[in-house]
């Protein structure tokens, strides 16, 4: 049981912070009424975070960097508690969850746990 255990934490801490695609986000979309913000004029990086997440306040200084450093690119911070007919919709299991949409809304890329800022700004590149 142990062997299982400690098996499971080595893959779900492997997993955590990656940015990848993921094939049921195909053709969803989101819309700036449905995030209560305008979409990023390339990209936008939908945050769904909960009140007590602590790598959810490391997700958003990152995100807000990137945001900064990349133009057109907006940063979207969704109560997940709030919002949750959009958390079902989307899947999102855990917080943080990071979304990275194209300019029209589409969903390209997808991470769960506290993504590194390298591999934002590289799941951009797809987005722009």
């Amino acid at each position: 049981m142990l062997a299982a255990v400690s098996t499971f934490g080595v893959l779900q801490r492997r997993r955590s912070g990656r940015v990848r695609v993921r094939g049921r986000d195909d053709g969803k979309r989101l819309r700036a009424t449905e995030l209560g913000a305008d979409l990023g004029e390339r990209a936008t990086l939908v945050q769904f975070s909960s009140a007590f997440c602590a790598p959810c306040r490391s997700t958003r200084r990152v995100l807000g960097e990137v945001a900064g450093l990349v133009p057109g690119v907006a940063h979207v911070e969704i109560d997940a508690e709030a919002h949750l007919d959009l958390v079902r919709r989307l899947d999102i299991l855990k917080t943080p969850t990071v979304l990275v949409l194209d300019a029209d809304g589409s969903i390209v890329r997808r991470a769960t746990g506290q993504p590194r800022k390298a591999d934002v700004i590289a799941a951009l590149g797809e987005a722009v």
